[in-house]
């Protein structure tokens, strides 16, 4: 039995005995987290689980309660490994293998699914029945929050789904293995609770055959016919025909040939001309996109779009847009199929040639084509296309018709082609978004899920192959990027090779020579496909699409990482308005995509694809040029978030002459560190690129200046990694102003993280560098730097000279801000010396300057200091309220290095005042954040609290 259960009532077992978890608030907390079983769950989320979308001002107290509750009635499990730990926004279970029946029943069901596939039917049998074993009722039945809520939670849906799913996979092994008879009853009865599903009723019929019971398997078919016809106007599958099929050959007589199967009612009267059935082929292994045909069916099926067959009211027209190869035409053709009965006079279709070789058609040769094909004489079409395109609306009048246009330029060319009346639908591919077209419906395309990739890879090359290859399956689909071209392109080259093991096409695909060359089998070529928006823009009559054409290929310059108006704008020497404009141009052509608002990136085969043009097609000189101009404007950014997020007293020396754009500009510092925290993966790959082109002074600066975001996330050790691959490179370009910068910032880097021999000898050779080079700033700062180390190893009369000396060098220099850095190393030291009123003066005094700065991570330090000197002179309610202000601000940065810190501090004035279990839970939260972080000093502090509580326990202090 799995120690957690949610197929079913919450359960919770220890392994003998089921055990009770009390209290709704708690059962709900346990669901929230068993859902997404060893993986985080934000605090906001958790909040709305057991309170709605509007929780109580107190909802945060609360929550901390719950959880508390939560970690005792779960103590039986054990202490190892931690069950319920604070991480980085939220919490998050841990479940061992084997402990939760939702992970037990999904393994089932996989083994279920790959043993279906190979048709090992003994297998399938075996596992669909143990999968279905461990199902209780419904799942979280006593939750009402999660087992009812409307729409229904993803994970309860999809847990259904799988379900039933197993439930087929069963059913198709029992009758494989000859067990038929036995399944009427239960096929029966799941017949009549999915009426739409189609495989239940496939074996029921077969199952009524296997017993000799023809008449009632032509009455599930009927019947299955006609509710699909009324509830969604389509036949049933080609397997429940085949079924039917075979029903219908066992029931006639031996020398009577079986009848064909009955016909569809009878079609209004024909019209006067023969309809038209112009669609290509469907593709044989048209794979998922199930949310995207259902839209596009709705949309097209008559009465369903907006406007769609209103008497007098032309149709919406539904624009499927996407970028090369992402399956568009496939989409659209197979919908069209599926919409055949619902468009008696039949579909026309064209490929209007927007991209790709052979130039764009035009819209009169298409109308000309198309009067043609419904029968107007050629010799009887007028001159002009205007009048044509009348004549077309004319024609399509009082038919009913699916127009289907593929491969559109631009609204021009579809324009004169849309009908003028209710009777047809238009659905038009294109590249482009097309969002001028008027009263289009759009239907953006994406890569295909991960699902969907790997049964595509799967039908297209055999599923045993990648059942036999996961490892090797999975690299393939990740380099072919979701896109059912380039999934074709490998699955012909894997079919026509059987002798080919995946992991050999693996390696190719991932090897440093780039995956478009990889990617072409016979006339399918994905570096073609993808490339024909961009060459068409290039070699474009128009500046204006040359100009996008150049942007997208200077993007190629960056092309790992998504841009902003004001990066890219410094990337191509633009202004930003203007910058931004192209950037949404190259989004609404799909050479683009834009995750979020102002943020624009490239799919990775895109991407790859503008680094080859760049190469091709720019200069070296201008590359470099490029490059550079986006490394300085990230130098600008950095220093202009550190100088917002933490107030430097000197920030370094600038780089000769202003970036090519302005930085960003930042609110406060809290947009700052979010911006830090969001560009972090570029600015460290920008110290590198710095670095290859022999930038030294860029790429210290770009360490330097995240000075803002280690003040607040030092504990993540990126920090730390950024500074010492700048030293590196400072080093070996013989850069020592560079180096004295770095040596500085990593002694920091090292004094935050309490390696304080490290950083003591980092300071040193920063402080004879500085006076080297006679700087008496930062000779000041790191005397300061000094004082902090003094008073963290525990010796205040060193750390309180050092600050000392370090206000005499501020006063020579007058730099801005330093009265409040001063302020804080003197009263630090005072306080480690027991003078607790000075401390607290001169915390007071620096209070008002840093709120006035609006500095929050130095704010949240100087307030955990305060409540500590404040508990001190018995000011209790002043503590906690400080420690409260501390805490706020370090969970709104998610700052879980000082949320630590904290919340120490915290558990100490509470056993200060006796407040023993308060105490204990800030204690247990602040080890569960250390061990998550790998925080070991912090984790030994903690469990040297806990045991000073325990101590006092024994020694009969607490009372």
């Amino acid at each position: 039995m799995p120690t957690f259960g949610l197929l079913g009532p919450l359960l919770v077992h220890d392994g003998t005995q089921e055990r009770a978890v009390g209290g709704h608030k708690v059962r709900i907390l346990l669901a929230a987290l068993l859902l997404a079983a060893n993986r985080t769950v934000s605090k906001d989320a958790l909040k709305e689980a057991l309170w709605g979308a509007r929780p109580p001002a107190t909802a945060d107290a609360s929550l901390f309660n719950h959880l508390t509750r939560l970690r005792r009635q779960l103590a039986f499990l054990g202490e190892e490994p931690q069950r319920i730990t604070a991480v980085p926004h939220g919490y998050r279970l841990h479940v061992a293998e084997g402990e939760f029946d939702v992970e037990v029943f999904q393994g089932h069901v996989d083994a279920a699914r790959a043993a279906h596939l190979r048709q090992d039917w003994d297998a399938a049998a075996e596992q669909s029945a143990a999968a279905l074993a461990l199902w209780r009722g419904g799942p979280l039945a006593d939750l009402p929050e999660f087992a009812d809520a409307e729409p229904q939670l993803p994970v309860v849906r999809q847990l259904a789904e799988a379900r039933l799913q197993a439930l087929e996979w069963g059913f198709d092994a029992q009758l494989a293995l000859g067990r038929r008879s036995e399944l009427i009853g239960r096929l029966t009865a799941l017949a009549a609770e999915h009426p739409l599903r189609e495989a239940f009723h496939r074996q029921l019929m077969l199952a009524l055959h296997g017993a000799h019971r023809q008449a009632e398997a032509l009455e599930v078919y009927a019947r299955l016919r006609a509710t699909l016809a009324e509830e969604l106007g389509v036949d049933p599958s080609a397997a429940v025909r085949a079924a039917y099929q075979e029903v219908l050959a066992a029931d006639a007589p031996a020398d009577v040939p079986p009848p064909v199967p009955a016909r569809e009612p009878a079609e209004p009267p024909a019209p006067a001309f023969r309809p038209l059935h112009q669609l290509p082929a469907d593709a044989g292994l048209f794979t998922g996109r199930d949310a995207e045909v259902a839209r596009l069916t709705a949309l097209l099926r008559p009465g369903a779009a907006p406007g769609g067959d209103a008497p007098g009211r032309a149709p919406r027209p539904v624009v499927v847009s996407g970028m090369g190869g992402v399956g568009k035409t496939a989409l659209t053709v197979h919908v069209a199929h599926l919409l055949h009965a619902d468009y008696p006079d039949g579909q026309l279709y064209a490929d209007l040639r927007g991209f790709g070789p052979g130039g764009r058609r035009s819209p009169r040769d298409l109308l000309v084509r198309f009067l043609s094909d419904l029968g107007v004489r050629e010799e009887s079409l007028p001159g002009d296309m205007d009048d044509c395109a009348a004549l077309f609306r004319t024609v399509l009048a009082h038919r009913r018709m699916l127009l289907v246009l593929d491969n559109a330029r631009d609204a021009a060319q579809v324009l004169p082609l849309l009908p003028g009346s209710g009777g047809c639908a238009v659905v038009v591919t294109s590249r482009h978004t097309l969002t001028d077209l008027p009263a289009a419906v759009l239907l953006p395309l994406a890569p295909l899920t991960s699902a969907d990739q790997e049964v595509l890879l799967a039908a297209l090359c055999g599923s045993e192959r990648v059942l036999e290859e996961p490892e090797a399956a999975a690299e393939i689909l990740a380099r072919c990027g979701g896109l059912p071209l380039a999934l074709s392109v490998v699955g012909g080259r894997l079919a026509s090779r059987p002798g080919w093991p995946l992991s050999l096409l693996a390696r190719r695909l991932s090897s440093g020579t780039g995956r478009l060359p990889e990617l072409t089998v016979g006339s399918l070529d994905v570096e073609a496909t993808i490339g024909m928006s961009y060459v068409a823009m290039r070699d474009s009559d128009l500046p204006p699409e040359r100009a996008v054409a150049r942007a997208f290929r200077l993007l190629g310059v960056w092309p790992e990482h998504e841009v902003t108006p004001h990066s890219a704008a410094a990337l191509l020497a633009l202004p930003v308005r203007d910058t931004a404009r192209l950037l949404d141009q190259l989004t609404d052509v799909h050479l683009l995509q834009s995750p979020a608002p102002e943020r624009y990136g490239m799919h990775d085969l895109l991407g790859e694809y503008a680094a080859e043009r760049l190469r091709a097609e720019e200069p070296a000189e201008s590359r470099t040029r490029a490059e550079l101009r986006l490394l300085t404007w990230y130098v600008a950014a950095v220093e202009s978030a550190s100088a917002i997020s933490v107030g430097e007293t000197q920030p370094p020396p600038p780089l000769p002459g202003p970036p090519t754009a302005l930085p960003p500009p930042f609110a406060d510092a809290h947009e700052a560190l979010a911006w830090y925290v969001r560009e972090l993966p570029a600015i460290q790959h920008a110290i590198t690129r710095a670095g290859a082109l022999g930038r030294s002074d860029i790429a210290w600066r770009l360490a330097v200046g995240l000075f803002g975001y280690g003040d607040t996330y030092w504990w993540t050790g990126i920090w730390d990694a950024a500074l010492r691959s700048a030293l590196d490179i400072a080093v070996a370009q013989g850069d020592t102003v560079g180096q004295a910068w770095l040596y500085r910032r990593i002694a920091v880097a090292h004094g935050m993280a309490y390696r304080n021999e490290e950083c003591l000898e980092n300071l040193g050779i920063a402080l004879e560098l500085f006076e080297q080079a006679g700087d008496i700033t930062a000779q000041a700062s790191i005397l300061g730097n000094l004082s902090a180390l003094h008073v963290q190893a525990g010796r205040a009369g060193p750390g309180l000279a050092y600050a000392l000396r370090s206000q005499e060098l501020y006063r020579e220099v007058d730099v801005p801000g330093s009265e409040s850095l001063v302020l804080g190393r003197i009263a630090d030291a005072l306080q480690l010396a027991g003078d607790y009123a000075g401390a607290v003066e001169h915390q007071r005094r620096r209070l008002g300057l840093l709120r006035a700065l609006g500095r929050p991570t130095a704010l949240a330090t100087l307030l955990t200091n305060y409540g500590a000197a404040l508990q001190h002179l018995g000011e209790r309610a002043e503590a906690f309220a400080a420690l409260d202000e501390a805490l706020a601000i370090r969970r709104q940065l998610g700052d879980h290095g000082g949320e630590a810190d904290c919340l120490a501090t915290t558990a100490r004035v509470h056993h200060h005042f006796g407040e023993w279990e308060a105490a204990r839970e800030c204690w247990q939260a602040c080890l569960d954040l250390a061990r998550f972080h790998l925080l070991p000093q912090r984790e030994q502090e903690c469990l040297a609290g806990l045991a000073a509580l325990e101590d006092a326990c024994a020694a009969g202090d607490l009372r």
